[in-house]
């Protein structure tokens, strides 16, 4: 029999030298971007609400709104929906075996970061 040869495993894994290429980041990034949407969503739910209910919850509404801190997550909670829809059409073209060689992969991976950003620039100038 020949001999088969063992690789030796790290001891310990350092996350600051791992390379990953364009598509491993998207697909963590995905992740992260639903898992955000996720958490944010009864904050979500409550703006959504204090913005249709009444008059006065409308006011308050507009009021936490206005604030630059609440701006910017809301900036981000747009971002991170169409990032996360966006990335998502590309894993089910994916899952149809749709660009699945490596240089497609890199292609589609790149678009959806350049689609994303001028959809939620659209969508920021819309909505807010």
């Amino acid at each position: 029999m020949a001999e088969m040869t063992i690789k030796k495993r790290p001891k310990f894994l350092d996350l600051t030298k791992i390379h990953l290429p364009l598509p491993g980041k998207i697909s963590i990034l995905h992740r992260i971007s639903g898992v955000g949407l996720f958490l944010f969503l009864p904050v979500i739910l409550w703006l959504f609400a204090a913005s249709v209910g009444s008059p006065e919850s409308f006011a308050l509404f507009k009021s936490v709104a206005s604030h630059w801190i609440v701006k910017v997550v809301l900036a981000g909670l747009i971002w991170a929906f169409i990032y996360h829809f966006c990335a998502g059409i590309r894993f089910l073209l994916l899952d149809f075996h749709v660009g699945i060689e490596k240089l497609a992969a890199r292609k589609s991976a790149a678009l959806v970061l350049v689609v994303s950003i001028p959809l939620t620039l659209a969508a920021w100038g819309v909505l807010l």
